[in-house]
């Protein structure tokens, strides 16, 4: 009660929105302005005041082809996982790593197997933790729904063991449904690691140097 209308406003529309995915639209940040405040009303037999709010708010979603740079979250035979800080569910498929690349077991690691001038390979590895730039190739909305209480199989005989033997069903498969999902891909040139292309660039430009100071001592 001691808020002003439009920071209650802000409030009550940051508390239902930041940090929460909206199916089709992408994930909600921060309210950035109020754009019109309508009438307050108060509804029968209801105490709370309603107000039609016209806003802006910003929301995560790039778009399809989107170069962005985050940093390996952890690598898995399904692909490179990508995190940006405020948002983890970013994979890099294997079809869409740098070829020909191979997964390490024992490291947990993704390997670029660059190919050498002389015909042999130099192992790039993608480290956790690296920084990483990749291009967005598309995104995966799946509706959510809310779960209920779990359901206790009423055909046991013994109550006691139900939570040990698996007597409820706790919808597993719906709670582990990640609501806003993007694919990327690095197979470009300039693409991945940032390491990679700064050590070739210092390379090309040490290879330049010495050109250069070969042609002046000739002259």
């Amino acid at each position: 009660f001691n808020l002003q209308l439009p920071d209650a406003i802000k409030d009550e529309i940051n508390r239902k929105l930041a940090n929460k995915v909206l199916l089709n639209v992408g994930l909600c940040i921060a309210l950035k302005d109020l754009i019109k405040l309508g009438d307050s009303i108060i509804l029968p037999g209801d105490g709370a005041s309603h107000t039609e709010v016209h806003f802006r708010y910003i929301v995560f979603r790039p778009m399809i082809g989107d170069i962005i740079t985050g940093k390996i979250r952890s690598c898995s035979r399904e692909g490179v996982h990508i995190t940006l800080g405020f948002f983890d569910d970013i994979l890099i498929p294997p079809s869409a790593l740098q070829h020909p690349s191979r997964f390490e077991e024992a490291e947990q690691a993704w390997v670029w197997e660059y190919p050498l001038e002389d015909g042999e390979k130099h192992d790039l590895y993608m480290d956790i933790g690296e920084n990483i730039k990749f291009r967005v190739s598309g995104e995966i909305f799946e509706e959510s729904s809310p779960i209920g209480p779990p359901i206790v199989d009423k055909s046991s005989n013994s109550g006691a063991s139900t939570s040990a033997s698996g007597g409820q069903s706790t919808n597993s498969s719906d709670s582990n449904k990640t609501p806003y999902r993007i694919t990327a891909a690095i197979n470009e040139s300039g693409l991945g690691l940032l390491s990679w292309w700064v050590t070739q660039q210092n390379q090309e430009d040490d290879e330049g140097a010495e050109e250069e100071y070969e042609e002046e001592v000739g002259d």
